[in-house]
């Protein structure tokens, strides 16, 4: 059985060192089953060349990434979420886009049984252009510039409330509220759209599934750390406001969030940052190190 070590601790939260599907199985790991109420996690994409924080291709990501559907499974709750981000591959030495994230994805699905219960798009404002084959040097595609979100769950009813994560009302709807007058009547489409459709204030707008937002930042307490640290810093690091939005939508001040591939640990920062419990696993020791530095505790280098 695996040994489980614990790289370090927080108010809220714990982070352990080592390799996930190792830690899954050992004993100690078994107190968190069926406690988890949501799983967020960016795994290692399925990439034609190697990166060091470690990717699959092919059948061997297909059968990494399935063969974790089942044992997250046993983490979460009745209620619980798991988000998973995958982003774009392409062919080798070609033009065209690989379906191996999709194929991944269902396999996935399938063999954990779970509901899909949404679909979302994070469109990363400052990507940039990529592949550099085909975009940059002989101009036959422009830039991929977006990662899938997949939302899924063990029922169809997992806890979820989009209260949570409302928008600011635009400068129009703000005016429309304050005439308290709206243009109602059937529309092309042959909807009745009553007078008073559209004149409750409910604090706010209902966001859509596309998340748009960089991951640009240079300056925060990670970075400021690793820098003082000579830390290597981590090569895609999420930004806040992904996690933000699932962790607010998807769970409550309390809840346990598990983030299985925690790299630099955005998850559990932000699960901290807003009361909920958290723990992650990382298997590189100098991203952990780097880590440290959002919950402010020093390395020991």
């Amino acid at each position: 059985m695996a040994q489980v070590k614990i790289a370090y601790k927080t108010k809220l939260g714990i982070c352990y060192e080592g390799d996930i599907n190792e830690i899954l199985k050992s004993n100690i790991f078994a107190k968190y089953k069926k406690r988890v109420n949501l799983i967020f996690t960016s795994p290692p994409f399925p990439l034609n060349r190697k990166k060091k924080y470690g990717n699959f291709n092919g059948k061997e990501y297909l059968s990494w990434l399935s063969g974790l559907a089942l044992r997250f499974k046993d983490f979460i709750t009745e209620d619980g979420s798991i988000v998973i981000e995958l982003g774009n591959a392409w062919e080798a030495n070609n033009p065209i886009m690989s379906t191996l994230p999709l194929k991944a994805l269902l396999k996935f699905q399938e063999k954990g049984s779970y509901h899909l219960c949404q679909h979302f798009i994070w469109f990363n404002t400052a990507r940039l252009p990529s592949p550099v084959q085909w975009v940059n040097v002989e101009r036959v595609r422009v830039k991929d510039a977006f990662t899938h979100l997949w939302w899924l769950s063990k029922t169809p009813y997992p806890k979820a409330n989009n209260r949570n994560v409302l928008e600011e009302y635009s400068d129009s709807m703000k005016k429309l509220l304050k005439k308290k007058k709206y243009n109602s009547g059937i529309r092309p489409s042959e909807h009745l759209i009553g007078e008073k459709s559209f004149l409750k204030d409910n604090d706010g707008a209902i966001p859509s599934n596309v998340l748009i937002g960089a991951n640009t930042s240079s300056t925060s307490t990670y970075i400021e750390h690793c820098k003082r640290n000579d830390i290597e810093l981590h090569p895609a690091r999420m930004p806040e406001f992904i996690p933000q939005y699932f962790i607010k939508f998807l769970t409550d001040p309390g809840d346990l969030v598990f983030d299985p591939f925690g790299g630099s640990n955005t998850t559990g920062w932000v699960a901290e940052s807003l009361k909920r419990k958290w723990i992650s696993v990382e298997i590189n020791e100098a991203y952990i190190k780097g880590s440290k530095g959002r919950f402010n505790i020093q390395s020991k280098l």
